[in-house]
């Protein structure tokens, strides 16, 4: 008897992560739907990149679980961790493509790597793939005679090249300029839909952000601070929420890294320093 299909492709229960005595993931609960481009949002070192290398395998959780269709990732052994990571795509911040090989064999590169395909058909495959992002055209040229934007979109090209079902975005808009950026955008909702993949966004632009995901988790202070539709956190006045996506420079927030008064830094006495 077939086992009933689960709605939640992904899920992270109770998670605990912390790099040494500082800790970063306390007690994260989070669930990712198939089908839908999910946010995951923050301040900066609240935790986002690292919800991506804990979906990867590349660090383990402390406490908790985190499970990709069912199965605990953070127990597999090494064979069977590279066989999950087949199904799942990712788009690293910058694009991170391989310098000294061209934008067809950046493509081509997991097609060899991963299966037995004729090249042939890895041929015919890249260019799908290529095509899918406007850059059919550029196959020939090296990653140094592009665009900033046009290396994100190959970038995007090899993520999906063998068809994955869940794609991870780590700041896909970062340096971006405004068409760039929108296209970029726009290509993520647009092969979210035609794939029939489900993607993880993290990223810090709000507005574009916003415009495509369906749901969003905003992280602060080790936990979910906040989760929901975009127009549920739009219409937020929660003040953790309001400072990050009105870009306030005051709030909870704080500025200064926690520290020891400078009075004890500097070696000052309370009478020196009155």
């Amino acid at each position: 008897m077939a086992m009933p299909h689960s709605d939640i492709l992904l899920e992270l229960t109770g998670v605990d992560f912390g790099y040494g005595e500082r800790f970063v993931l306390s007690n994260l609960n989070m669930q990712f739907k198939r089908h839908r481009v999910i946010a995951v949002m923050g301040g900066s070192g609240c935790g986002k990149t690292t919800v991506l290398r804990l979906i990867g395998g590349l660090v383990r959780a402390q406490h908790g679980q985190v499970r990709f269709e069912g199965t605990d990732i953070g127990v597999l052994e090494t064979a069977d961790l590279y066989a999950i990571r087949r199904k799942m795509g990712m788009l690293f911040q910058f694009g991170a493509l391989f310098t000294d090989l061209s934008i067809f064999d950046n493509v081509a590169f997991a097609l060899r790597e991963h299966t037995g395909l004729p090249e042939t058909l890895i041929h015919d495959l890249v260019l799908m793939k290529l095509n899918a992002v406007g850059l059919r055209g550029a196959r020939h040229l090296m990653p140094s005679e592009i665009s900033g934007g046009m290396a994100r979109r190959v970038a995007l090209a090899r993520a999906i090249a063998l068809d994955p079902e869940l794609l991870l975005f780590d700041e896909p808009f970062a340096g971006l300029d405004p068409i760039s950026l929108g296209m970029i955008a726009n290509l993520i909702r647009t092969l979210n839909d035609a794939l029939g993949t489900t993607s993880i966004l993290v990223s810090h632009d709000v507005q574009e952000s916003f415009a495509i995901a369906d749901y969003v988790y905003f992280l602060a202070n080790g936990g979910v601070h906040a989760e929901g539709a975009p127009e549920a956190l739009h219409a937020s006045d929660d003040a953790t929420v309001r400072q990050f996506l009105d870009a306030a420079p005051d709030g909870p927030f704080a500025f200064h890294y926690a520290a020891a008064p400078l009075a004890v830094d500097f070696g000052l006495t309370e009478t020196a320093c009155g």
